[in-house]
């Protein structure tokens, strides 16, 4: 037993000053969460966390998520000790530099052991949220009795601005209410955040809130009580029908003797004399720096060889799956691979010519429920508003814990209540939505949605950012796009919304024309698998094209295409997104009967043009024909890319007002008339 203790001891300490001699060497950093959290990492990491460092994306591997990003020396430390072959010594002692694989916080698409980009606090803890969904769902739809393909658990590491931000609120909301019983939460309450003690501003009882949210609780009083730390995540291991948080009581920057306690050892280096010092009070040799005991390496690379074990157990509980269910297994592994079912595009609706049209919100949803079919790994719902983003898979059920609700009771989707379900409602929660389908697709084996209005994507921009930085595919579906809306007035209706999302780099924004274009867009959304996409839809009819006039909708791959290719010899060119698409169209027709040449171009998407050849996009808008004019409800900013200095922008450049939504639309000047009389005015420049 003193072996035992002492060899547990000396784990820890190597740990913690493997991220201390990481932070001092780059200069900068936070190690005071990973000298007062490496116990409860330690105990997680060696006697509970099934993973194979061998295998970092098998499939039914546990998933940890460090919510407290700023602490990530603590992670890689781990990463490095259990056997994870890209982490190297020299990738730790390369921390925070240029080009190494141990950034300032944990990024998935850098570095393919980490399982989720955190950084901004309170995500992690949303991103497990949807983790955890994923798993209930795979395994509610793909095991069998006998054959148990998806059971795992998904951890967390939070701190105290973590529970601070209002995204994890709205999480662990939303997990006590879905009961995900295999999310475990374990919360480093050092009571100490960048500025100063949590005393100054955060004296709520978060146990006791958690317990009021549905979670099953315990605290730990000592951060360094191994014994403790272990009871404690095994009865939240046990606790099967509701989440757990874990409150484990430590003592920021532990054992520094002049900065523990301190917001000092938050996020900065503790000094060369206070490593020092440190490493004497601990025990721990002043030199090497990076120093890693043998018996301490051969005890913590037993990972390699227990996660072996349990992923050749899972193989062959597999195979044995796919002897008996054959097409199941083929398409767990084609969804983990990422590959859409072959022939999943083909076939869908191609709507017809209509003069009053559809909102495309209205096609998204009729598009939507043909993809429902072929795409079993589309999952996803809205912020509570699916009776008007139009974004709810009518056959597959919602997804809600079965214990919650009678036998009888059905769902507000057909299909009932159900961990199957693809349908979730997130309920008014945006932040934590956006996290959560952030979390659906680093577990893989789905593709999720997110839905709200425009409007709301302000809500949930950290998220969307963070999908584009870890180069996620998500969708992200916003109805309502302009001020059309109406009567809601400017606090619903969206001006520089979709300036803000293009903004976002690695983010393809798509307005679609019509309905055509809307199942185009969709297309483009689902087989994009390196990036999100947004789709902004509209809540007012618009006219659909008639395509036999009009070029394909399919240009829309392009991000910009001419809708009049027979034209020779344009005066001008007459841009537009979206709605005014189809009041561009309607202004050409009053042009050319005045003798005006213009050309229509429908430019759904600047990401997507711009990545285009250069000589397709000057076949688009020859530099030859300077007169152009765009016409967008939503801010000038950024057009002046396309239009040149010779052209024109008919924008939204000031909030809405509230009245219905064409006179809203008539008041800011978003007529054909009023194009008309833009386009004359710029042609005659």
């Amino acid at each position: 037993m003193t072996n035992e203790r002492e060899l547990d001891r000396r784990a820890i300490d190597t740990i913690r000053f493997l991220a201390v001699d990481a932070v001092q060497k780059a200069g900068s950093g936070h190690p005071g969460m990973p000298l007062d959290a490496a116990p409860m990492a330690y105990v997680l990491w060696s006697r509970f966390l099934k993973h194979d460092p061998a295998d970092p994306r098998w499939i039914d591997r546990d998933r940890f998520v460090l919510s407290a990003g700023h602490g990530s020396a603590l992670l890689y430390a781990l990463l490095h000790l259990t056997g994870y072959e890209e982490m190297t010594l020299e990738q730790l002692e390369r921390f925070r530099q240029w080009g190494s694989l141990t950034p300032g916080h944990p990024e998935s698409h850098l570095t393919g052991c980490v399982e989720a980009s955190t950084g901004p606090l309170g995500q992690g803890i949303g991103n497990a949220l949807g983790m955890a969904i994923a798993e209930a769902h795979l395994a509610a739809r793909y095991n069998r009795p006998g054959h148990t393909i998806f059971d795992h658990r998904t951890y967390v590491i939070a701190s105290d601005g973590d529970m601070m931000e209002g995204v994890q609120a709205e999480a662990a909301s939303l997990a006590g209410h879905l009961a995900l019983g295999k999310l475990i939460v374990l919360y480093d309450s050092n009571r100490v955040t960048l500025s100063g003690t949590t005393s100054i501003t955060f004296t709520e009882d978060v146990a006791a809130r958690y317990q009021a949210y549905g979670w099953h609780v315990q605290t730990v009083d000592d951060g360094n009580d191994v014994d403790a730390l272990s009871r404690a995540i095994r009865a939240a291991r046990d606790a099967t029908s509701q989440p757990s948080l874990i409150c484990v009581r430590t003592v920021l920057g532990f054992g520094a003797p002049n900065k523990a306690g301190s917001f000092e050892a938050h996020g900065n280096p503790l000094g060369p004399d206070e490593v020092k010092r440190t490493k004497e009070h601990l025990g721990w040799p002043e030199e090497p720096p990076f120093f890693v005991p043998r018996e301490v390496l051969v005890h913590l690379r037993a990972a390699l060889e227990r996660g072996k074990t349990a992923r050749e157990g899972w193989s062959r509980r597999f195979a044995d799956y796919r002897e008996a269910f054959p097409e199941l297994a083929a398409e767990i592994e084609r969804r983990f691979r990422g590959a859409l079912p072959a022939g999943w595009d083909e076939g869908l609706p191609q709507l017809p010519a209509d003069a009053k049209g559809m909102a495309t919100r209205k096609a998204s949803e009729t598009i939507l429920q043909s993809l429902a079919h072929r795409v079993p790994e589309l999952v996803g719902g809205s912020g509570d508003l699916d009776p008007s983003t139009f974004t709810w898979l009518k056959q597959d059920g919602d997804f809600e814990p079965p214990q919650r609700f009678d036998a009888s009771a059905q769902g507000t989707v057909g299909g009932g209540w159900s961990y199957a379900g693809r349908n979730i409602h997130f309920g008014v929660r945006e932040h934590a939505m956006g996290a959560a389908v952030n979390g659906l697709a680093y577990h893989g084996g789905v593709i999720p949605f997110g839905a709200t209005f425009l409007v709301f994507s302000d809500y949930m921009r950290a998220s969307i950012r963070l999908s584009a930085i870890a180069r996620l595919h998500t969708i992200w579906v916003f109805t309502h796009d302009s001020i059309a809306v109406g009567e809601d007035g400017p606090t619903h209706q969206p001006v520089e919304q979709l300036l803000a999302l293009r903004a976002i780099p690695g983010l393809v924004v798509l307005r679609p024309a019509d309905a055509n274009e809307t199942r185009c867009a969709w297309q483009v959304a689902l087989a994009r698998t390196e990036g999100p996409t947004a789709l902004a839809l509209t809540r007012q009819h618009v006219p659909t094209l008639d395509r036999t006039v009009y070029a394909p909708a399919e240009g829309l791959r392009r991000g910009a295409y001419v809708l009049n290719p027979e034209l020779a010899d344009p005066q001008m060119i007459l841009i537009g997104t979206g709605s005014e698409v189809s009041l561009v169209v309607a202004a050409e027709r009053v042009l050319r009967e005045r003798g005006v040449r213009a050309r229509l171009v429908s430019m759904p998407s600047w990401e997507l043009f711009a990545a285009e050849s250069a000589a397709y996009r000057e076949s688009v808008l020859p530099a030859s024909v300077r007169a152009r004019l765009a016409v967008e409800a939503g801010r000038a900013i950024g057009w002046e890319r396309w239009v040149g200095s010779s052209g024109d922008v008919l924008s939204v450049d000031r909030f809405g007002a509230s009245a219905k939504g064409d006179v809203v639309m008539t008041q800011y000047g978003l007529t054909a008339d009023h194009v008309v009389a833009r386009a004359l005015a710029v042609l005659a420049r």
